[in-house]
């Protein structure tokens, strides 16, 4: 259901931008996958992507599991956002796992990691988020 839930809807261009790719969604632990291109144009003079861009990515995966927890009925705006940097990532494939850790009425709480393409953790996010109804009727 949330695979073609997420299809039926164009990507916003950052997600275009970025190379958003859904992968999987597993209801039981609440967590979704997503791929990412990191593409050389994302990175610093260091040779490496830029810290926004790798927490931009994990942000872009927090949104949608938020709608995929709560079965297509709420959609979220970030409270805050935190990330901590624990490698460098080199231009490549790069992919993102979040989780919604606790869903209340208003509020929810969601953490993501994001690996590089030989697999290794490079990055973690925690963000609480504002949830609200998915808007009915015409655009």
């Amino acid at each position: 259901m949330i695979e073609e839930m997420l299809k039926s809807k164009p990507l916003p261009a950052v997600s275009e931008l970025i190379g958003w790719t859904f992968r999987s969604w597993d209801a039981e632990t609440r967590t979704m996958e997503v791929g990412f291109d990191g593409k050389p144009g994302f990175c610093n003079p260091m040779g490496v992507v830029q810290g926004g861009i790798l927490t931009t990515m994990m942000d872009d995966v927090m949104g949608p599991t938020v709608l995929a927890a709560s079965n297509g009925t709420k959609l979220c705006q970030s409270i805050d956002l935190h990330t901590h940097f624990l490698s460098a990532v080199r231009p490549g494939p790069i992919v993102v796992r979040a989780r919604m850790v606790k869903m209340g009425n208003r509020v929810g709480f969601l953490e993501a990691e994001l690996f590089d393409e030989n697999g290794k953790l490079c990055a973690r996010a925690t963000s609480s988020a504002h949830l609200g109804d998915v808007p009915t009727g015409p655009a």
